[in-house]
């Protein structure tokens, strides 16, 4: 770590860090837009919680639908979130510290929540 901090510069390592904080709140900002999806925590800093929540689907239901989501983005390799329980509420939980990601990637995993979490509330139908 000391080597990379001589060899780049704290400057340079500010910027990555302020870059995944801008791609928190631009998720955050993108999970607000999508009425099948619910933030569930504000974005502060370089984390976003949501979960998939379909169009008015009972509450019980949305926990078991979520921990079914994580495991298939996972399996997918589309992106690897962890997942925490605010509130009670089970949710994907992303924290970003890559800066090798991009909008593109943002735009292509809240895509493939909302394929994945349709196919999940489709199944129980």
């Amino acid at each position: 770590m000391w080597m990379s901090l001589k060899a780049y510069g704290a400057a340079k390592y500010g910027r990555l860090i302020e870059q995944n904080v801008e791609q928190a709140h631009l998720l955050g900002r993108r999970v607000d837009a999508e009425p099948e999806l619910q933030r569930l925590a504000p974005v502060s800093l370089n984390i976003t919680c949501f979960r998939y929540v379909g169009r008015g689907a009972p509450e019980a239901r949305l926990d078991a639908w979520n921990r079914e989501l994580l495991c298939r983005l996972h399996e997918s390799g589309v992106a690897v979130p962890s997942y925490t329980t605010l509130e009670g509420r089970y949710c994907l939980r992303v924290c970003f510290n890559n800066h090798r990601t991009r909008r593109e990637d943002l735009e292509l995993f809240v895509q493939e929540v909302l394929r994945l979490g349709r196919e999940i509330a489709g199944a129980e139908a």
